[in-house]
């Protein structure tokens, strides 16, 4: 089965480039276009995409604003924000939004079609320099806390969510803890089932809004 794509974009052009590249994967289709965020949530809303590329500055209402509204609806699809600017204000309105992805337009094809990949699995795309950057934030801040939902956690499960906090991959977290890939998969996926999160992208900014994890390499243990 394809996976389906809306592209919103306010440039005609941009647009066109984004389609001429996904057309080219045979397991990728574009079911629709939008100019403007306020198009973006009608058409997503009409044709039920799987993932919807959403620009971030574009009239009437912005993507940032946008994803708010098709996350917040039932059934919502996955969103991948593209930026020309690579800023932090925009990185962390779009994470906080509730989007899966984060890419900047000069991504390359290849990146950007393996994000749709990835994305549209139910995983979320985390880059490490993204995670470095979410990590620099909340350094020399003072902790709160752990919320009482982190006392439900085993201890394997807490020290998993640390490692990805890190930005480390599955395999790499595998390696670190010296167990299988599909252990690590598990584990990932109780830990996002008793936080109420999404995906890997919120477990991050769980670890580090919460305190569980300090900038600087230090734990709440």
């Amino acid at each position: 089965m394809s996976i389906k794509v809306v592209i919103a974009d306010d440039q005609r052009m941009v647009r066109a480039g984004l389609r001429m590249v996904i057309e080219t994967e045979p397991d990728i289709v574009v079911v629709g276009e939008a100019g403007d965020g306020a198009e973006a949530v009608m058409v997503a809303r009409r044709v039920r995409p799987d993932v919807v590329l959403m620009d971030i500055a574009m009239p009437r209402q912005d993507g940032l604003s946008a994803t708010g509204t098709l996350l917040g609806s039932p059934n919502p699809p996955r969103v991948i924000v593209l930026t020309t600017f690579d800023s932090d204000e925009n990185l962390y309105r779009a994470l906080r939004a509730g989007a899966s992805g984060f890419l900047l337009k000069v991504s390359s094809p290849e990146h950007l079609i393996t994000a749709i990949r990835v994305v549209a699995a139910g995983e979320a795309l985390l880059d490490p320099a993204i995670t470095t950057r979410v990590i620099a934030a909340f350094a020399g801040q003072p902790g709160p806390l752990p919320p009482p939902e982190v006392g439900g956690l085993t201890p394997r499960e807490a020290e998993v969510l640390r490692l990805v906090a890190r930005g480390l991959s599955n395999a790499e977290i595998a390696a670190a803890l010296t167990v299988g890939e599909a252990t690590v998969k598990t584990h990932v996926a109780r830990v996002l089932m008793k936080l109420n999160l999404r995906d890997r992208v919120q477990a991050v900014i769980f670890a580090y809004e919460s305190g569980l994890v300090r900038a600087g390499g230090r734990s709440l243990e």
